[in-house]
């Protein structure tokens, strides 16, 4: 049976996916044109890859439990996803964990080539600035709000975040990783996004500090459970399920929950992870939508 919670999840995520997808396309218009060429379409390629868009439903759903309700929002769930988008160009090269598949069409460096994969990664991060600087304008947000929200997306972007965790997750190829270095890397390379995605909707919200610390408690949490959960998903799925390459945690002799603790022990540990989220949120936070996305993020199938 389908919960409310559930139901609300769903629609956050078709609410998210269809905003996102109409300013990247916008974005991705516009960059073709300023680079002429390769780079160009490279940029069009990499913006117009269909995703999820978790990060920008977790952005939307916080900024409404928050108290916000501008449709300009959207502009913050794009910048979140540029980084992401970002991440996962760079995240594919052969210098990194050398996939060649990505949500069911070729890697950027597989279509292009690693020069053009690179250089788009690295120029990303000022598009997503500039987006993310765009939709607080929208928002009619203070100057104050746009810098604390300029940082906490780029410290989660940067050493400190995924850079950091994605460093120390190739360190770890072919290492033995006990539990506490696993989440060490996973609250880093995925994590944080996830996490500065609830403070972004918070700060644009005007949220107060104890509930922009509520659901950074929250992001915290399913940041580790959507990690672990593609753990599992990686070692049980298929690559049609997937869109990129399955079972290369095991190919690349990576420590992981599954590899620590098996399928159902790190169902179980992802399960656990979404609940402790959930309890982050107060009373004011309390959200539906929040606690269905939370449940989504441990039971999806890709």
């Amino acid at each position: 049976m389908t919960s409310t919670s559930d139901t609300s999840a769903k629609a956050m995520l078709d609410e998210a996916r269809a905003g996102t997808e109409t300013r990247l396309r916008a974005i991705a218009v516009r960059l073709r044109h300023q680079h002429p060429g390769r780079l160009g379409e490279g940029f069009e390629y990499a913006l117009g890859t269909i995703g999820k868009r978790v990060r920008p439903a977790l952005v939307l759903a916080s900024y409404r439990a928050a108290g916000g309700a501008s449709p300009a929002i959207d502009g913050v769930g794009a910048a979140v996803e540029i980084v992401h988008t970002y991440s996962l160009v760079h995240d594919d090269l052969p210098c990194m964990d050398d996939d060649d598949q990505r949500r069911g069409r070729p890697t950027t460096h597989v279509q292009f080539d690693v020069e053009i994969a690179s250089l788009i990664g690295w120029l990303l991060v000022p598009v997503a600035v500039e987006q993310l600087l765009e939709a607080c304008a929208e928002l009619d947000l203070t100057v104050g709000v746009a810098g604390r929200m300029a940082v906490t997306l780029l410290e989660a972007g940067g050493i400190r975040g995924m850079i950091g965790g994605q460093w120390l997750d190739l360190e770890a190829e072919g290492q033995a990783r006990d539990l506490d270095g696993v989440m060490e890397i996973h609250r880093r390379k995925t994590g944080a996004l996830i996490e500065a995605s609830c403070v972004l909707g918070a700060l644009a919200a005007g949220a107060a500090d104890e509930g922009i610390t509520s659901l950074a408690g929250y992001g915290r949490e399913i940041g580790l459970a959507f990690q672990i959960a593609d753990d599992i998903l990686d070692a049980t799925a298929t690559t049609s399920q997937l869109g990129k390459t399955a079972g290369r945690d095991m190919a690349l002799a990576k420590s992981t929950y599954v590899s620590l603790l098996g399928v159902e022990g790190a169902r179980r540990e992802a399960e656990r992870r979404a609940e402790l989220a959930i309890g982050h949120l107060t009373p004011a936070l309390s959200s539906e939508t929040l606690t269905g996305l939370a449940r989504y993020i441990v039971s999806r199938t890709s």
